[in-house]
């Protein structure tokens, strides 16, 4: 479990964060929406510890994150950040294997056990026949499967990512995300992710955390969440709700300029 309390940040006199609390189970999938701006990304990185909040805390099944030795924390926490570097030389068989770091002495190699977990990971992702591949020849969604694997490998129990489904097409958003809760629910790992696609969140999601203004706009399950009435006053669009096949769906129209400014 994952949990935060009176975090904040700012980007020189631009508050972004300002007392967010909030907290993520094991065993469900937590995502943190919110506009362009409202400091999504910037919270993922002051629950890993990539960035310290100067208020507050945040602790990592009851321990504090800033306590942890850093080797302790990459052994708890798996980050999945977007990806910029496809021009990697590895194959996928070796960047998977970088999840085995935390777990090795300095300068000690890889075990044959340590490239078993790899492998599992690979097969657990789908994405076995890959592993002779380079990296930098795959496709968006491949690179994300991989990535995940690697951080399956670390063998931590809190998985974090930001935005995995970015720039990928429709078929591998749903198929990232579908293996990221099926993860977090067989694995009983805790499981945050920032998105920005509502509907995804809405289909692949426990809980949410919408941001604005600063803060927590609104905090609880999907359907507590999702709401038009809140949904509209933060992203400042008209919203409607609908249910299609047993799931929650959002429809977006422009309000009208009156409605807009009101």
């Amino acid at each position: 479990m994952i949990e935060a309390a009176q975090l904040s940040w700012s980007y020189g006199r631009a508050q972004v964060l300002r007392a967010v609390t909030l907290a993520a189970p094991h065993g469900r999938v937590l995502g943190l929406i919110g506009p362009n701006g409202s400091g999504k990304t910037t919270l993922l990185r002051l629950l890993y510890g990539a960035l310290s909040s100067p208020t507050g805390s945040v602790t990592v099944d009851g321990e504090r994150l800033a306590a942890l030795p850093p080797r302790e924390a990459a052994r708890r926490l798996a980050v999945v950040v977007q990806e910029t570097g496809g021009e990697s030389s590895m194959t996928v068989a070796e960047m998977v294997l970088l999840g085995r770091g935390p777990h090795l002495s300095t300068f000690q190699r890889t075990r044959p056990e340590d490239h078993a977990i790899a492998a599992r990971a690979l097969d657990r992702v789908g994405a076995t026949h890959l592993a002779a591949r380079s990296f930098a020849g795959l496709s968006g969604g491949e690179r994300q499967r991989v990535l995940i694997a690697r951080a399956l490998t670390q063998r931590s129990t809190h998985l974090l990512l930001d935005e995995p489904t970015n720039h990928l097409d429709i078929r591998y958003q749903h198929e990232v995300l579908g293996l990221v809760a099926d993860l977090a629910h067989d694995l009983h790992t805790t499981t945050v992710v920032v998105l920005h696609d509502l509907n995804l969140a809405a289909r692949y999601c426990d809980d949410l955390v919408l941001l604005g203004d600063g803060g927590i706009a609104a905090a609880g399950t999907v359907d507590d969440v999702l709401v038009p009435e809140v949904l509209e006053s933060v992203y400042g669009i008209g919203i409607e709700r609908l249910e299609t096949r047993g799931h929650l769906h959002l429809l977006f129209h422009p309000l009208a300029r009156q409605e807009a400014t009101t």
